[in-house]
């Protein structure tokens, strides 16, 4: 005799449940996307949501923060293919290294207003990577002991990690592919104009 299986319930991610447990723990919405659970929160909830998931949550090791310029118009290459809310997003990863667990928080702040809460007080960790995000982006991290330059020297003007962003050597040589469609400038000459 033999026994029919019982139906087949819909497969669920293996991550699934880590993302449910957090996102209700910080009031966030989670997706999975490539094998990283992915939890939106609110920029006035960053530093609860931090403390939260390290507290409560287990995920103590602080591994990195960055952020990403959403913009339609860009200065090199091609422009969106559909139209996106201008804005910056805030990403961290923290993770419970024991368990194998790892979590990605993102906030989003407007460009005109572009300031989020230190995460330093939580992670110690995010010290170096907000000093990063601030003088590539120019994202202000309220609260942060000291938001000095790490790799620009002082009396840089501009943050090069925003799309808007000028990108000089294209405006001395522009790039040979098809994105720039003006001429290449000419050969510089190889007379002495002092002789």
């Amino acid at each position: 005799m033999t026994s029919n299986p019982p139906e087949a319930e819909a497969a669920v991610h293996p991550l699934q449940e880590l993302a449910d447990e957090v996102a209700e723990a910080v009031g966030g919405t989670a997706e999975i996307t490539f094998d990283t659970v992915k939890v939106r929160v609110s920029a006035e909830t960053w530093v609860e949501t931090h403390t939260t998931a390290r507290d409560d949550l287990g995920l103590i090791f602080f591994s990195w923060l960055s952020a990403i310029d959403w913009a339609n118009q860009v200065e090199v290459g091609d422009p969106p293919a559909e139209e996106v809310e201008e804005r910056y997003e805030v990403l961290t990863t923290v993770a419970d290294i024991s368990e194998g667990r790892r979590v990605t928080f993102s906030a989003d702040i407007p460009k005109d207003s572009a300031t989020i809460a230190s995460l330093v007080e939580v992670y110690s960790g995010a010290d170096w990577h907000e000093r990063e995000a601030a003088e590539m982006f120019g994202i202000t991290f309220s609260g942060h002991p000291g938001l000095d330059h790490l790799y620009l020297p002082d009396g840089f003007l501009g943050h090069p990690l925003r799309k808007s962003f000028p990108l000089l050597s294209r405006e001395v040589k522009p790039w040979p592919g098809t994105v720039d469609v003006e001429a290449m400038p000419a050969k510089p000459s190889t007379e002495n104009p002092e002789a």
